[in-house]
């Protein structure tokens, strides 16, 4: 089941802490996304990583149905959302190793969580997507 037929805009952000090698941020955010194009800040403070391919909405779908957490990301996204916009946040030590795993506050990561957030003129439908039983 391929995502919404609309443009969505997928933006992950971290902080990087002074004892911290940006590019292991940059890699776990990297595996949030999977094999999707995306486009990196290198530079920039929170790290940044923004993305509109497809595949990376295909790729969260799919960790969120592997780790059996949909209904968790659904009630948090419906909470957060916003207009056109929800967000997530997610544990960073779990996405270095190329988990999506859930937080439901920053202190769940002891670095300070990766922030998903997601914006689409259909957001209610990408969230349903992102959460489906089916498929």
């Amino acid at each position: 089941m391929s995502p919404p037929e609309v443009r969505t805009k997928l933006v992950l952000e971290a902080t990087v802490s002074p004892s911290e090698d940006p590019a292991k941020v940059l890699q776990a955010m990297r595996n949030v996304v999977g094999e999707a194009e995306c486009d990196i800040d290198e530079d920039s403070r929170p790290a940044r990583l923004v993305s509109e391919d497809p595949k990376a909405l295909v790729h969260i779908r799919e960790q969120l149905r592997d780790r059996h957490v949909r209904s968790a990301a659904r009630k948090q996204m419906l909470l957060r959302s916003t207009g056109r916009s929800t967000s997530l946040m997610l544990n960073r030590q779990a996405a270095a190793v190329g988990v999506v795993a859930l937080c439901g506050s920053p202190d769940e990561s002891p670095l300070g969580p990766i922030y998903l957030n997601l914006e689409s003129e259909k957001i209610d439908a990408l969230i349903e997507w992102l959460t489906a039983y089916v498929g």
